[in-house]
């Protein structure tokens, strides 16, 4: 009976970093029924109060390392937008955020479009609206964004009501695959990590060069494969499984092509997968504390804390597969030129 007790305590910040590091925690449940194991895991968890920015491994058996990975796959279930995960989503990412790049990224990405307060843009992919935000009051532009999840852009367009910016910042759900999905023309647009779940996306390009004005800047930051033959690996599979909205990554190429024949000229064209890797691990480096702020006002067994570490499992993973050049992070800005 003590040793089942024992084997129930594991701290809180060790079950973070297994999922963090791809661990399974039933593992390390049985590792600690031994005493020299839970000697191991004591120092581990000594050594996990040193500062670090980035979350360190969690000792677990060699042998069952590949196994409780494969295992790890049953974690990685879709999570829905529900209140829960878009309130564990800025905490982890900053207010108004739900992926990498707060306000100083966007604020540093966004003067690649060169705004003035008279212009209107477009935000595909808006989230949770901080972006829109950041660019409507650094740059004085008219935002409108679109969302596809209903849930996020509910949510985001109350927090710019709340904000002050219900009109300045606007967000709304949309459909990209619809006849219309932009309602009006801009003078500049943004896609945030939107365009890989659109399934026709040279479709979807199309109609946002003829909703720009003449002269229009596009600037895109997207997840794309290093080839499609990494389709078939077992990890880029796993990720596209736990993806709300499915999945249709293409290469850069591919991209690149699809634009142009959109009638874009591209003027950037570059992988920027080593800053996202930064992005993330910097965000992801402060999971503990979040961890131990939601435990000690709702206890280690609350629901936020469950979907925090789905969350870490969600990134993790997605972090590995950049980290092992399967897939990028890729930032694109097109031009449309003005008709001769």
């Amino acid at each position: 009976m003590a040793d089942a007790q024992k084997a129930e305590k594991i701290p809180l910040k060790l079950r973070l970093k297994a999922w963090w590091e791809g661990y399974d925690v039933n593992d390390m449940k049985n590792r600690l029924k031994s005493d020299d194991s839970a000697d191991d895991v004591g120092n581990a968890d000594a050594t996990s109060t040193e500062s670090s920015d980035e979350p360190k491994a969690v000792p677990a058996p060699e042998a069952a390392v590949s196994e409780s990975k494969e295992r790890l796959s049953g974690n990685l279930a879709v999570l829905p937008w529900d209140e829960t995960r878009m309130e564990i989503s800025q905490l982890v990412w900053g207010e108004g955020y739900c992926g990498p790049g707060g306000p100083d990224h966007i604020k540093t990405m966004s003067k690649l479009l060169a705004m003035t307060p008279e212009m209107s843009a477009a935000v595909v992919g808006a989230g949770l609206g901080g972006p829109c935000r950041v660019m409507a009051e650094e740059f004085g532009v008219w935002i409108t964004g679109y969302e596809e999840s209903p849930e996020l852009a509910k949510k985001g367009m109350s927090i710019s009501t709340m904000a002050g910016l219900g009109k300045k910042a606007e967000i709304s759900s949309y459909d990209p695959n619809s006849e219309e999905p932009f309602n009006r023309r801009f003078d500049r647009a943004f896609s945030k990590e939107a365009l890989y779940t659109v399934k026709e996306k040279g479709n979807l390009l199309t109609k946002m060069f003829e909703k720009l004005k003449d002269d229009a800047l596009f600037l895109i930051s997207d997840y794309t494969l290093s080839g499609p033959e990494v389709l078939e690996d077992d990890n880029v599979q796993k990720w596209l499984k736990q993806e709300i909205n499915r999945p249709y990554p293409v290469t850069a190429e591919m991209m690149t092509a699809m634009l142009e024949k959109a009638g874009f000229m591209l003027r950037v064209n570059e992988d920027i997968s080593d800053l996202y890797i930064d992005l993330i691990a910097k965000s992801w480096s402060n999971a503990d504390k979040i961890a131990a702020t939601l435990a000690t006002d709702n206890g280690e067994n609350c629901p936020e804390i469950g979907v925090l570490m789905k969350e870490a499992s969600f990134w993790s993973l997605r972090a590995k597969l950049l980290k092992e050049k399967k897939i990028h992070v890729w930032r694109f800005l097109a031009y449309k030129p003005a008709e001769s």
